[in-house]
């Protein structure tokens, strides 16, 4: 079966992943999934998190376009054609995740038992068809479920793996790095595209270097392993992007037309409710991010390996 499938339409395949749930997968996938969209590329997200929460950013929530992951868990356990979410922005579709997904994971569980390598090259099998329509697809990987976990990163050709500085949460990464090396006997191809600190302080800067040593240690590579831009933490605009339906982005041209705080203490227009002012500043970042993983997969593609 891995020699009928077509790696090359899988080149430009993300699954962002850590084993640890609160690092900003979502927020990662959603969000540099769309500035490259607003920057003309082609892109598809897989929401492969039974939670589902890409529907949260995206605003399609309970409504029709959301099967809450039946066609792509149909497809994940059967095979054949999976159609996802058009339009969902100008130049991204969305292939919808949700509970649903939680019968693709016991289907493959059943599946490994017979075809082990079939098993973890299911999502792969459903992308291969419909990759070469677009420029970048990013997978939302769930953080509990090693079975979907393995078919992302046997489907991908680049891990992106956000972590937070903190000691703990930089243990998990030894997880990471043992579910890539688990698919490599089917996707020999696939790399780490880099490391992307999250939540992290604006002065925080000796705890950065530790964390960017650290990491570079664990994959047995130079401090480049870390992407050189990170994610600040921000509790106010993460809240207000998911109340209101909005990328970070969006929300911060909301914020940016909305009145002016003189406008309204002057009483000629109402304060706009959930407009965090730091949505800038993570809006920043994230466009800092989706420009550094263009940048690594064009020279990687260029023959110069992966750079920051």
């Amino acid at each position: 079966m891995a020699q009928a499938l077509d790696r090359t339409a899988l080149d430009r395949v993300i699954a962002v992943i850590n084993g640890k749930g609160g690092v900003l997968k979502t927020t990662l996938t959603a969000n540099v999934g769309g500035l490259l969209a607003s920057s003309g590329y082609r892109v598809l997200l897989v929401d492969l998190d039974p939670q589902g929460n890409l529907a949260e950013d995206y605003g399609y929530t309970d409504s029709d376009a959301d099967d809450q992951g039946a066609a792509l868990a149909q497809a994940i356990m059967f095979g054949g054609e999976a159609k996802p979410i058009t339009d969902v922005r100008l130049n991204l579709d969305i292939f919808a995740g949700g509970p649903m997904l939680e019968q693709a994971t016991a289907g493959l569980v059943a599946k490994a038992n017979k075809d082990p390598e079939g098993a973890k090259l299911a999502l792969a099998t459903v992308l291969a068809p419909i990759a070469h329509d677009y420029d970048m697809i990013l997978i939302d990987c769930p953080p509990g479920d090693e079975t979907l976990q393995t078919a992302a990163v046997a489907a991908a050709r680049w891990a992106l793996v956000p972590v937070k500085t903190d000691k703990s949460s930089r243990k998990g990464l030894s997880a990471v790095a043992t579910r890539l090396s688990s698919v490599l006997s089917v996707n020999p191809t696939l790399d780490l595209l880099g490391v992307v600190l999250v939540g992290t302080g604006t002065g925080s800067h000796a705890i950065k270097a530790e964390a960017r040593q650290h990491i570079a240690e664990l994959f047995g590579a130079d401090n480049d392993v870390a992407f050189t831009a990170t994610i600040r933490h921000s509790e106010a605009t993460a809240q207000a992007t998911r109340e209101r339906g909005m990328l970070v982005h969006e929300l911060d041209e909301s914020v940016r037309k909305g009145p002016k705080w003189y406008e309204v203490r002057r009483g000629d227009a109402e304060a706009q409710a959930l407009a965090p002012r730091t949505a800038g500043s993570v809006a920043d970042d994230l466009q800092a991010i989706a420009q550094e993983v263009v940048a690594r997969i064009t020279a990687a593609e260029s023959g110069g390996g992966v750079q920051s």
